[in-house]
């Protein structure tokens, strides 16, 4: 109590003084002064280290991934004192809105089985991909974007954006994959029925890099819900918070989204709270097979 009332008198009279007149130890005073304030000056500088990694991740982490964030940037942090900053600083994550389907399966092309059969989980990097389109509106109008996703991974191997929704649009984002990774013969290449996938352009080019064409049930979602899952999340952490002027823009963004974050920062928990490409680089990957020509 009497160091309190030394703290609250020495601005109007000397440390020294008020101690004398108190009784107090002017060391002890000091020393006292400084325990009070190191839990404050803790506090926020671990407010100031939870707030710069909340936007440094665009503000798509909960409490556990973003607690995995700070502690891999070297802040000796808890989960329990991460959720209480959280509260406190009032940081939240977008809420994720419905995404709208894009599939014309409405025609007359041939289509595959579906070899995938829910079965998400190939335990190997470049042994089943999946497809699929999506849309991002502009005020110059729709920019379609074809993904392909590697299923162990889940890093976004092959991408296209463009103004068309036609079968250049799948067919560039197959190519990019392709040349990048340089999948073995006999890989699954699994989409839903779309018109862009059943053509025979697109299956020209499956046939002569040696992939495997998979399938969903017409109408059925749930058979290409790996790719479903990244579309939500692209939405909800980057279309839905934009409202974009141009097309170009658009294109832009969405490159940057997935080529910078998603693939090389953003931390997934099953990948042990690694991103896509960190988790490649682990060493977790087993051996290619032959690739393709």
């Amino acid at each position: 109590m009497r160091y309190a009332a030394v703290s609250a008198l020495r601005h109007r009279y000397p440390v020294r003084f008020i101690c004398l007149v108190l009784h107090a130890s002017v060391s002890g005073y000091y020393a006292w002064l400084k325990r009070d304030a190191a839990p404050s000056n803790k506090t926020t500088r671990l407010e100031a280290e939870v707030l710069a990694a909340h936007q440094r991740t665009r503000g798509t982490y909960g409490a556990e991934r973003l607690h995995r964030e700070l502690v891999a940037s070297g802040c000796a942090v808890s989960l329990w004192k991460v959720k209480q900053l959280r509260r406190e600083l009032g940081l939240v994550c977008k809420r994720k809105r419905r995404v709208i389907r894009t599939t014309e399966s409405n025609h007359a092309l041939p289509v595959a089985s579906n070899l995938l059969n829910r079965d998400f989980t190939p335990g190997e990097h470049n042994r089943v991909w999946v497809s699929d389109i999506t849309y991002i509106p502009t005020r110059q109008g729709w920019v379609y974007l074809a993904g392909i996703k590697d299923l162990h991974s889940r890093e976004i191997v092959g991408f296209s954006l463009a103004e068309r929704m036609d079968t250049g649009l799948v067919l560039a984002a197959l190519m990019k994959a392709v040349r990048f990774h340089r999948p073995p013969v006999g890989l699954i290449l699994h989409s839903d029925r779309g018109s862009q996938y059943c053509s025979a352009a697109y299956q020209k080019k499956l046939h002569a890099y040696g992939l495997i064409c998979s399938m969903s049930k017409k109408g059925d979602c749930y058979d290409n819900a790996p790719m479903e899952s990244f579309w939500g999340l692209l939405k909800n952490e980057l279309v839905h918070r934009k409202s974009y002027r141009s097309q170009a823009e658009a294109i832009t963004d969405v490159t940057e989204y997935i080529e910078v974050f998603y693939n090389r920062q953003r931390r997934q928990a099953a990948l042990g709270y690694l991103s896509p490409a960190a988790f490649v680089r682990s060493g977790m990957m087993k051996p290619k097979l032959p690739i393709a020509a």
